[in-house]
């Protein structure tokens, strides 16, 4: 081929295309994000809307079936979900795969803004933003005390570890949980109001009068001017009791008269604890490119510096860290990569039995790889444990079509041609033979870019990153290869009379009797070898319809999430006493590393305070017996059998996404949330017996009440209980 015969005219120019290549790469590796896996989220778009004083049935029947009455007609809507509470809910559209997310969200808000007019005129504008899933914190660091209060904690969380950690590189912001901020509170005496006569909405007036700071304008003179400022804000209790509510017939009555002034939190709706001690959680969310490793890297690099920065009694611990386990399977690939690499190279020396023959093929590999680099950094691609996979798998693939150049310029060598002439000549016959061999691996991995849905996404760059790989590999064995065979490559001294050579050559001699002898015999008895064939495709179909099926395998990722749902109308304490009682289950687990719950923090959003989380962080699998499913397999029973909640463990899922996404749903629908609320008890006392139940959740779909039960799938496998039965048992009792 022309290209091999500049490449073997030329060596600097081929050796420089080459390290071009790596160059190219390693820049690019270097620039590349990482994360676990790849983008695999659906398009999701929220409405979000303030509705201040009003129910959860009010903003329900008022907002909530008013969007999503417009919302249902949008192109490519999948699901529609509402969560109604106090003052306001959330409505989430997921879209279909396909479905662009800038063209979903700018449908959305032309929709909302059509029917504004329809909307409660004291309800605040919805708030349309598309869901960034990679928005959430990859890390939470639990600022805790057991002798400082919230609001201490709070002060100290704002003022002196909020910014530290803003400025950290890649850090996108930082969400504070269970914030408890500094108010002033008035505490109205209903009777000494009514008895001067006033109303609560005189008192708001006057202290929006009184607490107010308002421009005075400037003195302005010959040579000098001042600006003059009319203090108005008010900063301690006794300034606000001053403040004149009324003045009738000689009468002053103050703030003080009708209500008693405290300095306190301005939202007591949220609880947090690590470890039993009250705690502020600080959540990290990376930037949209920044790699999670060396997000996660950062702050824990940071933590003893801002550890000496606290007062004494408090301190810094990582509630939870995704990076870990997201470090930990890429440093087990990165292993598997070089023991590839070792194991092909070992393979190829045994075969080529030269260190020369052997380093010229060994040269495609990181080449190959480290270019590949270069091409996923210029997709949009990130690191992860496919991407890597498909390195480890290539590993096997790119030295063939090198070995196959070798192999054939060494034939013209033992002819007894020069390295040149043998060099151009084996290129020549074999250069067209290596592109056809390429190119069918190609065909097989590109198609793998066109599928659809979330195998689709999840395996893109699998498949690109392969057919990179080989095409990659199939440049250097037409350029670096035979140039290298035209400078290094020699013939075996003596052909090989060493002892392990001959004893090599002795074992394939035999090998080779022994295949044909087999292949005679084959050939004599042809139907009955069609007949084994044909019956060993039927048992392999057989077998695979037998085998389990699953998007990803069971991961054992060294933590567990748990969920607190308390009823609707459940107040924070309520709540939180529940939540000590899954806390005096989870304290004394032996593998526990660490405990983080919070109240009020669930995923209704922050201020619902009938539901809480917990991250419940395991010691590492090399010290512990248990895996993380065995340790929340025995605590579910626990956890569930806890009266007046509905409170379980689950281990996070593999590809990410909701934690009560399963393969298995069912939807119970009712006229009214009273049938519903009755219908629910049996499904629940069975689902209880079988243990399986993972989720439970009302929601609001074609304008009726419905309740979603999910069912994971591992559990119920491990309780030797199958899909079918669960559901001929849910079946039964309606």
């Amino acid at each position: 081929m022309k290209l091999s015969e500049i490449s073997i005219q030329r060596p600097v120019f081929a050796t420089v295309m080459s390290l071009v290549i790596i160059l190219f790469g390693i820049i690019a590796f270097t620039r590349l994000p990482v994360r676990e896996y790849p983008d695999v989220d659906p398009p999701i778009v929220s409405i979000t809307t303030f509705y201040r004083g009003a129910s959860p049935s009010v903003v329900e029947t008022e907002i909530a079936d008013v969007l999503e009455e417009q919302l249902a007609t949008l192109e490519g809507v999948k699901t529609i979900t509402s969560n109604s509470r106090e003052q306001g809910g959330v409505i989430n559209v997921e879209f279909e795969l396909g479905r662009d997310v800038d063209e979903a969200a700018n449908d959305v808000r032309d929709r909302v803004s059509r029917i504004r007019g329809s909307l409660p005129a004291e309800a605040e504008d919805p708030i349309v933003a598309k869901v960034d899933t990679n928005a959430q914190p990859i890390f939470w660091v639990a600022l805790s005390s057991d002798r400082h209060s919230g609001l201490e904690l709070s002060e100290v969380a704002d003022l002196v570890l909020k910014d530290r950690l803003q400025r950290l590189p890649g850090v996108g912001s930082v969400f504070i949980g269970a914030e408890r901020r500094y108010a002033m509170r008035v505490w109205i005496d209903h009777q000494r109001l009514v008895g001067y006569g006033l109303t609560p909405l005189d008192v708001e007036r006057a202290i929006a009068q009184a607490n107010a700071e308002i421009p005075g304008g400037r003195v302005e003179g010959s040579t000098r001017e001042f600006s003059v400022r009319t203090r108005g804000e008010l900063a301690s209790p006794e300034e606000f009791a001053d403040i004149v509510v009324s003045e009738a017939d000689g009468r002053t009555v103050r703030l003080r008269d009708v209500a008693d002034v405290e300095l306190g939190p301005e939202d007591e709706r949220t609880i947090a604890r690590y470890n039993g001690q009250s705690a502020i959680g600080l959540g990290i969310v990376k930037q949209n490119k920044a790699s999670t490793l060396e997000v996660a890297a950062e702050v824990r690099e940071t933590l003893p510096e801002l550890q000496t920065l606290l007062p004494p009694g408090m301190r810094l611990d990582a509630a939870f860290d995704s990076s870990t386990f997201i470090e930990d399977s890429i440093s087990q690939v990165r292993d598997t990569i070089l023991i590839a690499v070792l194991l092909v190279l070992l393979v190829v020396f045994f075969f080529l039995k030269s260190v020369r023959a052997t380093l010229i093929p060994a040269l495609a590999i990181p080449i190959s790889i480290v270019g590949t680099f270069a091409a996923i950094y210029f997709l949009g691609y990130t690191i992860n444990i496919l991407t890597l996979l498909a390195l480890v798998l290539a590993i096997g693939l790119v030295v063939d079509d090198a070995i196959v150049m070798l192999e054939n310029i060494y034939r013209h060598i033992e002819m007894g041609k020069p390295r040149l002439r043998a060099a151009f000549d084996g290129a020549r016959e074999i250069g067209f033979a290596i592109i056809a061999t390429s190119l069918s691996l190609v065909a097989i991995f590109i198609p793998v870019a066109f599928l659809t849905g979330s195998v689709g996404r999840l395996f893109n760059e699998f498949g690109i990153s392969v057919a990179v790989a080989v095409i990659i590999s199939t440049f250097v064995a037409l350029t670096l290869t035979p140039m290298l065979c035209s400078q290094v490559l020699r013939p075996l001294r003596d052909g090989g009379s060493g002892f392990a050579s001959r004893s090599f050559e002795a074992f394939f001699r035999a090998l080779d009797r022994v295949y044909g002898a087999t292949l005679a015999q084959v050939l004599k008895r042809r139907v009955f070898m069609v007949f084994v064939t044909l019956l060993l495709f039927v048992v392999s179909g057989f077998i695979f319809t037998r085998l389990p099926r699953e998007l990803v395998p069971v991961e054992d990722r060294g933590i567990a999430f748990g969920i607190v749902i308390a009823p609707e109308g459940a107040t924070l304490e309520y709540t939180d006493s529940y939540m000590r009682q899954l806390e005096a289950i989870l304290l004394p687990v032996e593998e526990r590393a660490a405990l983080f719950t919070a109240t009020g923090l669930g995923f209704g959003g922050p201020g619902l305070v009938t539901n809480g989380f917990v991250f419940f962080n395991l010691v590492p699998a090399a010290e512990r017996e248990r895996s993380a499913q065995e340790i929340v397999g025995a605590l579910f029973p626990q956890t569930f059998s806890i009266p007046g909640v509905l409170a379980f463990l689950v281990n996070p899922p593999s590809l990410g996404g909701g934690f009560s996404s399963s393969p298995v749903e069912y939807v119970l629908q009712a006229g009214t949330y009273e049938e519903l609320g009755a219908a629910s008890g049996p499904f629940m006392a069975k689902a209880s017996e079988l243990g399986y139940l993972i989720n439970l959740d009302t929601d609001l779909r074609l304008n009726k009440p419905e309740l979603d039960i999910t069912i994971d799938r591992e559990r119920a496998a491990q309780l030797g209980v199958s899909v079918a039965e669960i559901g001929s048992a849910l079946e039964s009792l309606l």
